[in-house]
């Protein structure tokens, strides 16, 4: 592979168009005219909404896009054509020389594997005479780069968060020390220590090694704060591009402007009164609660080592009143259980100890039978809408199935209530959405879907999972919104878990700070702000990417 010369660009895009197989003849570009350039140590951020071309533009230039795609114009990288590599070189372009953070860990994480096989097959591919002591150095410094314990390493994708799954897909593309890294929302649902610790690391490695990076997000503040220079991407065109000071202080392009607004909204504290919550009634109490899971060591490594058996404390001991129409929000870094606090609390799964009331029913004494009858009332919407949506089925019939499930409806009067809903999350006309099918729907209309589903039921409790953190700031504000007035209309109560501090502070009354298990901080959104007390909130707050207009 030529190296780039001094001064000269180390990736050239030129007029590029990408476009999707199509059922007509008419082609519709993902990408339209595209022309960029990333110099050696430069870091340049591509924002814009959901299905703005941004995550296309990072498939094509390591050729991952289906079979049928149309490219045209040029893709240079180092001297060289990307779209004339052959099968052969482009397998050992990707990773060594261009390497990919997806979005999704999951899509690139085999369930079958340990985190160790995944770390030690990526070197043996593209580096196979690598001594074993060698490689097993390399891949336990990558993940400590990623503030995975080398301990952690045996275990598989399944027993990771989802934020630790994100860690390990930055350590598996940091193993192989490639010139340019295209980072597809690659801190979208890591807290903002862990974020600000990797685009940190991520940013030293460009001036360091002169390598490129490629940040893809929706997140103007954290693009602005960690970019040299920002392209703004709408309906696939790229219409502004200029210095992060210039984007933030003179925005041109009417789309940048409105983008800018709605992150400035959602950093704005909100000016809604917020309620005493402490007027009204309990109506989730959590008394003692626990998750503890026992990992056990192998037979192998038990002789080897002499390991033995330790307790993960996922939830430890939590004790935590959440009031009737109240927003609580939960806060804390990948990894510490916020989620299995939650799905511990709807009983998905059994606590190890403690009790969860609610209106002073324990529901962990419920038979299965019996706490079946409780699901209408507490329900969730989880962060990724694709994976709690059956793909084979309509989205019309998804929100109609648990007015099925639960006997609440015959199937007609449930396609009635559900189209009601539809109009209600702003899917309009709903004759037009009904029909259709998850993969015919944009990110923020899925998580519309979901929280149609969720409210179907008429519930008292929502637990929200992280609603927001996938989509971009316009979208997210309108969610948000409706939310909001989905609460004051149907008398809600929300449990929302974020790893946002900003739109914790515009969202909710109370914050609750957890770390390791714990419940370190908890107190109303304005003292938690201005007077953080845990030295782990402070810090929090601290690493929250502000944006400003500078």
């Amino acid at each position: 592979m030529p190296i780039p010369l001094p001064n000269a660009a180390l990736l050239s895009i030129d007029s590029l168009c990408v476009g999707y197989p199509q059922q007509t003849q008419t082609t519709v570009w993902a990408v339209d005219h595209l022309t960029l350039s990333v110099q050696p140590g430069e870091c340049v951020g591509l924002v814009g909404e959901s299905g703005c071309g941004k995550s296309t533009i990072g498939r094509a230039l390591l050729r991952l896009l289906p079979a049928g795609s149309q490219v045209k114009g040029s893709i240079q990288f180092a001297g060289q054509s990307v779209l004339d590599l052959s099968e052969q070189e482009i397998r050992t372009f990707r990773g060594e020389q261009i390497g990919l953070v997806f979005q999704d860990p999951m899509t690139r994480l085999n369930p079958l594997m340990t985190i160790k096989d995944h770390c030690l097959e990526t070197l043996q591919v593209h580096k196979p005479h690598l001594p074993k002591e060698q490689a097993k150095s390399q891949v336990l410094a990558a993940l400590a780069a990623v503030n995975i314990p080398p301990e952690r390493w045996t275990q598989y994708p399944h027993e990771f968060s989802g934020g630790m799954r994100q860690r390990v897909a930055i350590a598996l593309t940091l193993l192989l020390e490639p010139k340019l890294i295209v980072a597809d929302e690659p801190t979208t649902s890591l807290d903002v220590t862990v974020s600000a610790q990797i685009l940190q690391e991520l940013t030293r490695l460009c001036r360091d090694r002169q390598m490129g990076l490629v940040l893809i997000s929706h997140d103007l503040a954290l693009v602005s704060e960690y970019c040299d220079r920002v392209a703004v991407m709408y309906q696939g065109k790229m219409v502004e591009l200029g210095t992060a000071e210039q984007i933030l202080k003179s925005p041109v392009h009417p789309y940048t402007q409105s983008l800018l607004e709605s992150a400035l909204h959602l950093q704005a504290e909100a000016v809604l009164e917020k309620p005493k919550a402490e007027a009204a009634p309990v109506l989730i109490k959590l008394e003692s609660l626990q998750q503890h899971y026992d990992q056990s060591p192998t037979l192998l490594e038990r002789i080897l080592s002499k390991a033995s058996s330790r307790t993960i404390r996922a939830v430890d001991d939590i004790t935590l009143d959440l009031y009737a129409g109240e927003t609580l929000g939960l806060v804390g870094e990948s990894g510490c259980g916020k989620s299995t606090l939650s799905r511990t609390i709807l009983q998905l799964i059994r606590p190890t100890g403690g009790r969860v009331l609610f209106n002073d029913i324990d529901l962990t004494q419920l038979t299965p039978r019996d706490l079946r009858s409780y699901r209408r009332e507490l329900q969730m919407i989880f962060q990724d809408p694709r994976a709690c949506l059956n793909p084979m089925m309509k989205v019309g019939q998804s929100i109609a199935e648990p007015l099925l499930i639960h006997g609440l409806a015959t199937p007609a009067e449930a396609e009635i209530q559900a189209k009601k809903l539809f109009a209600r999350v702003g899917l309009t006309p709903a004759e037009d959405f009904y029909d259709r099918f998850p993969s015919d729907l944009s990110g923020g209309q899925l998580q519309r879907i979901a929280i149609a589903r969720a409210l179907i039921t008429h519930p008292k409790l929502i637990i929200c999972d992280e609603p927001v953190s996938m989509l971009d700031a316009s979208i997210q504000a309108q969610v948000l919104d409706l939310m909001q007035d989905l609460k004051d209309e149907f008398n809600l109560t929300y449990l929302f878990i974020t790893h946002d501090l900003w739109v914790a502070r515009f969202f909710c009354d109370r914050i609750a700070v957890m770390n390791q298990g714990k419940i370190v901080e908890l107190g109303t959104t304005q003292s938690l702000f201005e007077n953080p007390q845990h030295p782990y909130t402070q810090t929090l707050l601290q690493a929250a990417p502000l944006l400003t207009r500078l």
